[in-house]
C-alpha cells in the first residue's frame, strides 16, 4: 500500500469501503497467527513526571493525586497479571525525577526479576533517557522498549511536547534497537495532525524497524491546556489501525482498553489487531492514562473480561510461550 492509497483510506467516508479494509485486515491477521491475540499487563508505577506535555493528566504542573509504588507492589501486581495470563509486563511510567537519579538501578532489578523468576517478556516506557540507561536496561534483559513521537510532524510535536526535542526522542529509541531491544512506536490520534501527517507517521513506524506499531485517540484530560479540546471520532482510530496491518502485517499492533475501557475492545480487534493493552488488576491501586480508572475496579480490565469478548469472535488469549515463538519470527 503507497502513500497515495494510504491517504484515500484516510480521508473517505465510504463505509462499505472500509469494511472491506477492516475484513482485509482481519484475514491478514488471521493468515499471521490464526485465532490467537495477545495480551499485555500493565503496571503504571510512578505517575510523577518532569514534562508539561499538553495533552497529558500527569503533567508535572497539574495539581492531581500521584504515586510511586514500591518493589513489592510492582511485583506483586506482575505476579497477579502473569498468573491471570498476560504475555508481556509493560512497566510504565512517567519520566520520574527520583528514578532519573538513580540512573534507573532499581527499574533494571524490577526487570531482571520478573524475567528471570517469572519467566515472563517485558517492556518498559521510561521517557527520554541516557544512552548509558539503555545500556542497563538492555543488559537487565529488557525486551521491549516504548517511547512514542505522537505525530512525527516536528512543529506539532513541539505544540505537544513542550521543551523537548524531537530528536533526543528518536533518538533515545532507535539506540535501544541498536543494543538488541524491540522498539514500539505510537502515535495519537485527534490533536490536530492532518491526513498527510497520519500517512507520514505510519512509513516512518517501518523505516525505524518498529516490531511493536500503535495509535490512540485522544482524550482530553482535566487540568491540562488541551481539556477542552473535541475528542476526535473513533473511526480514524479504527482506520489506521487496518492500515497498519496491511503496511506491517507481522506487527504487534494494540487495541488499548485505556481510550474507551472494554466496551471498546470489539471494534480494535476486528480493525485488524493483535493485542490487547492496558490489562490491570482490579482494586490494586494501579491506574490508567487516557482514562486512568475506567473499568478497573470493575474487573472490566482483565483478561478473563477480554477472553469472554474474543471467545464470542471465535478468538482466544495466546500462552505465553506462543507469544514468544511470534516474537522470534
Amino acid at each position: 500500500m503507497n502513500r497515495e492509497e494510504i491517504l484515500e483510506y484516510l480521508s473517505t467516508n465510504d463505509r462499505d469501503k472500509l469494511d472491506k479494509l477492516f475484513e482485509s485486515a482481519r484475514n491478514i491477521r488471521t493468515e499471521i497467527q490464526g485465532d490467537k491475540i495477545f495480551a499485555y499487563g500493565f503496571v503504571y508505577f510512578t505517575t510523577y513526571c518532569r514534562n508539561n506535555c499538553n495533552f497529558c493528566y500527569y503533567r508535572n504542573s497539574n495539581n492531581i493525586e500521584r504515586y510511586r509504588k514500591n518493589h513489592d507492589e510492582i511485583i506483586a501486581t506482575a505476579e497477579a497479571l502473569i498468573q491471570s495470563g498476560v504475555n508481556l509486563i509493560d512497566l510504565t511510567m512517567g519520566e520520574d525525577p527520583e528514578y532519573i537519579r538513580e540512573d534507573f538501578a532499581s527499574v533494571c532489578s524490577l526487570i531482571r526479576e520478573i524475567k528471570t523468576g517469572k519467566d515472563t517478556p517485558v517492556m518498559i516506557s521510561p521517557g527520554v533517557v541516557a544512552d548509558r540507561v539503555i545500556d542497563n536496561l538492555a543488559d537487565a534483559g529488557c525486551d521491549f522498549f516504548a517511547l512514542y513521537q505522537e505525530t512525527h510532524n516536528r512543529e506539532l510535536f513541539d505544540r505537544l511536547r513542550v521543551g523537548q526535542s524531537y530528536d533526543e526522542r528518536m533518538h533515545a529509541k532507535l539506540y535501544a534497537r541498536e543494543k538488541g531491544m524491540y522498539i514500539e512506536e505510537g502515535l495519537l490520534a485527534g490533536v490536530g495532525e492532518s491526513d498527510e501527517d497520519i500517512a507520514d507517521s505510519l512509513m516512518i513506524m517501518g523505516e525505524i524497524g518498529a516490531r511493536q506499531v500503535r495509535v490512540m485517540s485522544f482524550v482530553p484530560q482535566e487540568g491540562s491546556p488541551m481539556e477542552n479540546h473535541a475528542e476526535p471520532d473513533r473511526l480514524k482510530e479504527l482506520v489506521i489501525i487496518a492500515l497498519m496491518r496491511h503496511l506491517y502485517p507481522n506487527a504487534l499492533i494494540p487495541a488499548s482498553l485505556d481510550v474507551d475501557g472494554i466496551s471498546g475492545l470489539k471494534d480494535r480487534i476486528n480493525a485488524g489487531a493483535n493485542l490487547i493493552t492496558s490489562i490491570i488488576p482490579p482494586r490494586s491501586g494501579f491506574m490508567g492514562v487516557a482514562h486512568n480508572t475506567m473499568d478497573v475496579d470493575e474487573g472490566g480490565r482483565t483478561v478473563e473480561e477480554a477472553a469472554s469478548i474474543l471467545n464470542g469472535m471465535g478468538l482466544r488469549i495466546a500462552t505465553t510461550d506462543e507469544y514468544k515463538a511470534f516474537l522470534e519470527k
